[in-house]
């Protein structure tokens, strides 16, 4: 029992991990990027989309998913091979829910905006939909030179 809670502990702190997502949000900003100098230039947004900013699954949610599926499944159902198949069938469907909690906790909504500068130039930048942004609106397009970002 107690080799089940500390497998279990492991995994949901694994699984915990794995859910730290790096933010693409225009108000965010790392420590790395502070006091960094960075172009401004102004435009006009042209139009506004909603897209979906994936990061990717590192698979720790299928991982996680299948072994407490699998300890859940096979230590509660039938003796023996019973127990055996049980713990298979609940390490698969552990796996398959797992994946999917992963894939949505990795996925946010994000926009893309088309944005017509003051020289004519049109630029698209993708980012957190955490701020408004609708056509018309007059906006500053900060970069580095690396990173750039749609701010009012």
């Amino acid at each position: 029992m107690k080799k089940n809670l500390v497998l279990t502990v492991v995994t949901a702190a694994a699984v915990l991990s794995a859910c730290a997502v790096t933010p693409t949000s225009s108000n965010v900003y790392r420590t790395s990027q502070v006091q960094n100098e960075q172009s401004v230039r102004m435009g006009v947004v042209e139009s506004v989309r909603e897209v979906l900013i994936d990061k990717g699954q590192s698979g720790v949610g299928t991982a996680a998913g299948a072994a407490l599926g699998g300890i859940a499944a096979g230590s509660s159902i039938g003796n023996g091979n019973g127990s055996l198949a049980a713990g298979i069938l609940g390490a698969v469907a552990g796996g398959m829910i797992g994946q999917s909690i992963e894939a949505n906790m990795n996925n946010r909504k994000g926009y893309e905006i088309t944005v017509r500068l003051d020289n004519g130039e049109m630029k698209a930048i993708t980012q957190d939909a955490d701020e408004l942004f609708r056509a018309g609106d007059r906006v500053r397009l900060l970069s580095n030179g690396r990173t750039t970002r749609v701010t009012h």
